[in-house]
């Protein structure tokens, strides 16, 4: 059946695009990741509060699959992530977790390495990855996504200008059982 609307963004937009490395206009660089990454993806999926809101461990092949996957999924339009780093060290990542480009919509993901908490890596990388969402690949609406326990991805969220647009109730599982989860939005 033949739908009554164009696609917002055509297919092939994401793909045809070289992935940028996107920086906050200080020291943080948003970069594709490398396989070299493994051992600082693996030791994110270790750490308890990472494990607690993304729901996954890795072993290190697990890690190395994580990452090389990363380009089939810019590829196929589906995702698209970067490794936050600082002094090319990994401190986090930020991905567009998943894209539709006929509704030119995403929902965006970030998590930071303990010893760089603190220090609003996850912000600063969000306004990055926004600007380029919005003014690059022309997304029209951007989500973010939580457990309304996760406080600290909140706040993220709403001084990223993700205004808070509701409550989806018991909407994801985690390990502790099902969380509500909050959605936030920009719109371009």
């Amino acid at each position: 059946m033949p739908s009554l609307v164009t696609p917002a963004l055509p297919a092939g937009t994401l793909a045809a695009l070289t992935q940028p490395t996107l920086t906050d206009g200080g020291a943080l660089r948003l970069r594709p990741w490398r396989a070299a990454d493994a051992p600082a993806v693996q030791a994110a999926y270790a750490d308890p509060d990472i494990q607690r809101w993304h729901c996954r461990a890795m072993n290190a092949a697990e890690a190395r699959d994580w990452i090389a996957r990363w380009p089939a999924r810019w590829q196929a339009e589906t995702g698209a992530g970067w490794a936050a780093t600082l002094d090319d060290q990994v401190v986090g990542q930020i991905s567009l977790r998943h894209i539709d480009l006929f509704e030119a919509l995403a929902e965006i993901s970030y998590w930071v390495l303990p010893h760089a908490r603190g220090n609003r890596v996850a912000g600063r990388a969000l306004a990055a990855v926004t600007g380029w969402a919005f003014g690059e690949l022309g997304l029209h609406r951007v989500e973010v996504c939580h457990s309304t326990a996760n406080l600290a991805s909140c706040r993220v969220a709403q001084r990223g200008g993700y205004r808070l647009e509701g409550t989806k109730r018991g909407e994801a599982r985690h390990t502790d059982g099902w969380h509500d989860m909050h959605l936030h939005a920009r719109v371009a």
